[in-house]
């Protein structure tokens, strides 16, 4: 895991995010309708979804043939080198779809299931995150620092919710309980943007329940790279179960707080 390649694939990383990203911002139909549905009828696909992943994975396949893909919209290819691309062609379809500016191109390069590069582009901002494994956060040139952990009764929590109605009823449930322990809750509709937003301090800590590896790949390491620990229920990885992003002694705090809750029970 040489720095070169961990450079290489950061580089390759950026220029697929910001083609894919600058395209379906300024090539966004005015009738933008559903292409699709996944897991829920509120859980959508555009037809610029499908366009933005056939554009990332043809530019990174071209240039570096034998790696892998696990895209969001069904880019399942495996590599022969190692290497896997991990890839949310739009992270917050539903802004997306609706003019809303809270959303991000996320690409994440693995080897052997270690997160060596991740970049976030978020194209209205016109905002560049992106990290390198041991080489720390970065909003363009600026290193990124998360904030100092403040008290939870001082913390600006990130949060999401699901597309399953029964899942949403009980993640609001957590926040009905949490809301009055913490400053305030924000719900922004991208992790990507959201772990970032953890990393460039302009969140405090960030938590969610049902990501898939694409996204939170990039944002993950972006946010670790910042400073910020990136787990799951106690003595757990972040996963699909839970993700909690928040500096180090804050994040025993919520960890704790979101246990007592049941966070991760449907």
């Amino acid at each position: 895991m040489t720095d070169q390649l961990k450079d290489e694939l950061r580089a390759l990383a950026t220029e697929a995010a910001h083609r894919a990203g600058d395209f379906v911002r300024d090539a966004r139909p005015a009738d933008l309708g559903v292409a699709a549905t996944k897991t829920s009828a509120v859980d959508v696909v555009t037809e610029m979804d499908l366009a933005s992943e056939k554009m990332i994975t043809g530019f990174l396949a071209e240039r570096r043939p034998d790696d892998g893909f696990l895209g969001e919209e069904g880019a399942s290819e495996p590599g022969t080198s190692g290497v896997e691309w991990v890839i949310d062609p739009i992270d917050g379809t539903v802004n997306y779809l609706y003019g809303r500016p809270a959303w991000a191109v996320s690409i994440a390069a693995r080897k052997d299931g270690v997160t060596l590069a991740g970049v976030v582009y978020a194209p209205v901002q016109r905002e560049t995150f992106h990290a390198v494994l041991g080489g720390g956060a970065h909003l363009g040139d600026r290193q990124l620092r998360v904030r100092p952990a403040p008290d939870l009764g001082q913390t600006l929590l990130g949060t999401g919710f699901g597309y399953l109605a029964e899942r949403r009823l009980r993640q609001a449930e957590v926040v009905r309980q949490l809301i009055p322990e913490v400053r305030d809750i924000r719900r922004g509709g991208s992790a990507a943007i959201d772990l970032c937003d953890v990393a460039a301090g302009r969140l405090d800590a960030y938590y969610e329940r049902g990501l898939n590896p694409w996204d939170l790949a990039a944002g993950e390491l972006i946010a670790r790279e910042a400073g910020a620990l990136v787990g799951g229920r106690p003595g757990e990885p972040g996963s699909g179960d839970l993700l909690l992003a928040a500096p180090p002694v804050l994040f025993e705090d919520l960890q704790s707080r979101l246990d007592a809750l049941g966070a991760w029970h449907d």
